[in-house]
């Protein structure tokens, strides 16, 4: 095989990668934990690592439901040490994490360690012009995109990533949508391969259908 067909496969192949949105359930009973002090509540998402907090402590109520291997807490993920251990044996770059005191009410914990869990990367990967989705400039003076490019989900929504920007990441936030952390399909398959639970991977290609507010 020439040098030059090794390329176009690999190009090839680069363009078959999927890519998913990673979001949490939105049904059920919530979970029984409460976290002391706010923990790193004010921090912005990607920036778990500027904590310089005492240890979080999380308290979990036993009449409540046991949290999942990832639930959503302000902009960061409350995760369970399994679900950390997939994180870093895939992407050790992406995260950061926040080791967590856990307790129980009238006992001592004895189950497995927790932990909170950011995604510190930031990519500007997005095809733009291959995928379907609007895109504008934020006029909230209140926010600290004020002025700047953003990128709007609602609707009929279709991403594209371009590869070679994606390079060897497996997950990512959006420079433009900072609250969107996007993955591979690689991490897809390491954490149902490792049964962990409280993640969905929803098809970047096919966002679902979130309809626009009436003014």
């Amino acid at each position: 095989m020439s040098s030059k067909q090794a390329k176009q496969n690999k190009r090839s192949s680069l363009r078959k990668r999927k890519f998913y949105r990673m979001e949490f359930y939105r049904t059920g009973n919530p979970s029984g934990f409460e976290i002391a002090d706010d923990g790193p509540s004010l921090l912005d998402p990607g920036h778990l690592s500027d904590f310089a907090g005492p240890t979080p402590c999380v308290t979990f109520n036993p009449r409540g439901r046991r949290p999942l291997d990832s639930e959503l807490w302000y902009a960061f993920w409350l995760i369970s040490d399994r679900a950390k251990t997939v994180f870093e044996a895939v992407d050790p770059e992406a995260f950061s994490f926040v080791a967590c005191d856990v307790q129980v009410s009238n006992g001592v914990w004895d189950g497995p360690r927790y932990w909170f869990c950011d995604v510190r990367r930031v990519l500007d990967a997005l095809d733009e012009e291959q995928s379907r989705l609007n895109i504008g400039i934020c006029d909230d003076p209140g926010s600290v995109d004020f002025g700047q490019k953003v990128y709007d989900f609602w609707g009929d929504v279709e991403l594209v990533f371009n590869d070679e920007l994606v390079g060897d990441a497996h997950v990512f936030r959006m420079a433009y949508a900072i609250d969107c952390v996007i993955c591979d399909g690689a991490l897809k398959d390491a954490w149902r391969s490792a049964g962990l639970r409280g993640m969905l991977f929803e098809d970047a290609s096919d966002l679902p259908l979130i309809p626009r507010r009436r003014s």
